[in-house]
C-alpha cells in the first residue's frame, strides 16, 4: 500500500472514531477535495454540517469559512488543518476599520451588507449577510428608505448595483485571486476557444464580467453547466473548482481562465495560496489532536448569527 493510500486511510479511521464529518470549499486541492464528506460553499457546507450528526467538523477550506461553520453550529468542535489560512477579500475589511467607519459616518444610518466572505467581527456588525448566489435578492429587501454600505468585495458590490439598479456605498476590497483575470487574457483565451461558454465569479473585474456568458457563484457554475447543451466551458474563478466540475461532469471539458500574465502555450492557472494551505498530513494531524480549533466568544457568535439567520428569512419569502 502506498504512502498515500495509508494516510488517506488513517483520515477516515479517525473521521469515524471521532465522528467527524469532513467538509471541502470548491478551491481547495483535488485530493482534500476527494477525502472530504460533502465539496461547496461557504454557506452549504457550514448547513451540511448542521444536518449531519457529527460531533467534529473538520472544515478545509479559509479561516472565515471555519467561523460561519462555528457560527450556525455552536455546539460541534469546529477544526482547520491550518490556522493561517485566511482569505485576502476578508483581510481587507477589519472589524475594527468597519466600525470606525460606521462610527465616522453615523449620520448616513448605513444598512450593512456584508458578503458571507469576512470575519466574525464584520458579520457582528452587519445587518444581514449574502452570498455571491443571493447577493442580489438580499439587496433589493433593504428597506428602500435606507442607505446600503456593502463589503467587503467591491466588485460582487458592483455587480449587485447593476443587477439591482440599487445604488450602494462599496468597500474597497477584493480577492487577490480573481483580480488576476484581466480583458486581455479573456480575450485571448476565448479567442483559442471560440465554442466554449465563459463563466465568470462575481468577484471578477467588470471587464472580466461584461466578457462572460454567465456571471454566477461557484454553485450556480455547476448546475449552469450540468444543465447546459455546451460541451465545453471557460471558467473564471479559483482552478480548483474544476476538480468539481470534471468529477461531477466528466462528459464535458473545462478550461481554467487563465491569469494576466498567461501565454497561450503555457497556461498559468489562478490558485489561491491561502486554500493550498491544507494539506492531507495537516488533516490528519488535525483530527490527532483536536487543534487548531476555532472558538468564538458566545455574545460576538450571537451577534454574528443575526445577520446570518435574517439571510435566511429573506430567502425564504
Amino acid at each position: 500500500m502506498s504512502a498515500r493510500k495509508q494516510l488517506i486511510e488513517k483520515i477516515a479511521e479517525l473521521k469515524r472514531s471521532k465522528n467527524a464529518v469532513i467538509l471541502a470549499h470548491n478551491y481547495q486541492s483535488g485530493e482534500v477535495q476527494d477525502v472530504a464528506d460533502y465539496v461547496g460553499d461557504s454557506l452549504g457546507l457550514a448547513y451540511k454540517a448542521r444536518e449531519s450528526q457529527a460531533d467534529v467538523i473538520l472544515f478545509c477550506g479559509v479561516h472565515f469559512m471555519a467561523e460561519t461553520a462555528k457560527i450556525v453550529n455552536p455546539s460541534k468542535k469546529v477544526l482547520v488543518p491550518d490556522k493561517d489560512a485566511g482569505c485576502s477579500l476578508s483581510d481587507s475589511c477589519p472589524a475594527d476599520k468597519l466600525s470606525l467607519f460606521l462610527d465616522a459616518h453615523r449620520s448616513e444610518n448605513y444598512y450593512v451588507v456584508a458578503y458571507i466572505n469576512c470575519s466574525a467581527g464584520v458579520k457582528a456588525l452587519s445587518d444581514v449577510i449574502c452570498t455571491s448566489g443571493n447577493a442580489a435578492r438580499i439587496v433589493g429587501r433593504v428597506p428602500a428608505e435606507r442607505k446600503i454600505l456593502f463589503v467587503p468585495d467591491r466588485n460582487l458590490g458592483e455587480w449587485v448595483t447593476q443587477q439591482t439598479g440599487r445604488s450602494m456605498t462599496l468597500w474597497e476590497g477584493s480577492c487577490h485571486v480573481h483580480m488576476a483575470f484581466t480583458r486581455e487574457s479573456m480575450i485571448a483565451v476565448r479567442e483559442r476557444y471560440p465554442d466554449a461558454i465563459v463563466l465568470a465569479h462575481p468577484e471578477c473585474v467588470h471587464a472580466v464580467r461584461s466578457l462572460a456568458d454567465e456571471v454566477c457563484s461557484t454553485e450556480k457554475m455547476v448546475s449552469y453547466c450540468r444543465q447546459s447543451a455546451s460541451k465545453s466551458f471557460i471558467i473564471a474563478t479559483e482552478a480548483d473548482m474544476l476538480h468539481r466540475l470534471k468529477k461531477e461532469l466528466p462528459d464535458r471539458e473545462f478550461i481554467a481562465a487563465p491569469p494576466d500574465a498567461w501565454v497561450a502555450k503555457d497556461c498559468k492557472c489562478a490558485h489561491c495560496e491561502f486554500m493550498k494551505c491544507n494539506t492531507l498530513e495537516k488533516m490528519l494531524a488535525a483530527l490527532e489532536s483536536g487543534r487548531p480549533e476555532i472558538d468564538i466568544e458566545a455574545e460576538l457568535r450571537e451577534r454574528a448569527f443575526l445577520p446570518v439567520e435574517r439571510m435566511l428569512e429573506w430567502s425564504r419569502t
